[in-house]
């Protein structure tokens, strides 16, 4: 599992944060696994493994993750504004944690700031929420430097140009 073999690349610190995190926050552990769990399995039905890339389906990819995340520890956060502290928390935390630098870890940030900010604005199903991702998705933007990025205000960007159609 994907997941799975994430956590275990972890070095000792990385391990030691994440798991200082979940430690103060433990109701947010379950939901916010099923959220990635969810976003990856949705990700890899819809694109196999293109979402790996820093195309489109990458932002697709992140935009849903953040959704899901907000929508799963909402029960918990007992507010939407919670539910997206949380989510940003946990998504700029892997981030930090990741090994992407610069232009992509600014486009990973952005499309996640789209995700939560779409959870504020819409109360969907999943299957619903998918559908309105891959039309975001094909209006996303492509980006080749951080300013480009700051410019961007609602779409979602990425990087590298999508050799397969959506």
């Amino acid at each position: 599992m994907v997941i799975g073999r994430r956590i275990a690349a972890f070095n000792f610190r990385e391990l030691f944060v994440l798991c200082k995190v979940f430690l103060k926050s433990p109701l947010y552990l379950h939901p916010t696994y099923k959220a990635t769990k969810i976003t990856v399995a949705i990700s890899n039905r819809l694109y196999g493994k293109l979402h790996h890339k820093n195309n489109r389906t990458n932002a697709f990819r992140h935009a849903l993750w953040n959704y899901l995340i907000c929508k799963y520890c909402l029960q918990v956060a007992r507010t939407p504004e919670n539910a997206m502290n949380w989510s940003k928390k946990i998504t700029d935390l892997h981030e930090r944690l990741s090994p992407n630098d610069g232009l992509e870890k600014m486009m990973d940030l952005h499309n996640n700031k789209i995700g939560r900010e779409l959870f504020l604005d819409a109360d969907v199903n999943e299957e619903d929420i998918t559908s309105i991702l891959k039309q975001i998705t094909s209006e996303a933007v492509k980006v080749s430097s951080l300013a480009e990025i700051q410019e961007v205000k609602k779409n979602l960007v990425f990087i590298e140009k999508l050799k397969t159609p959506l």
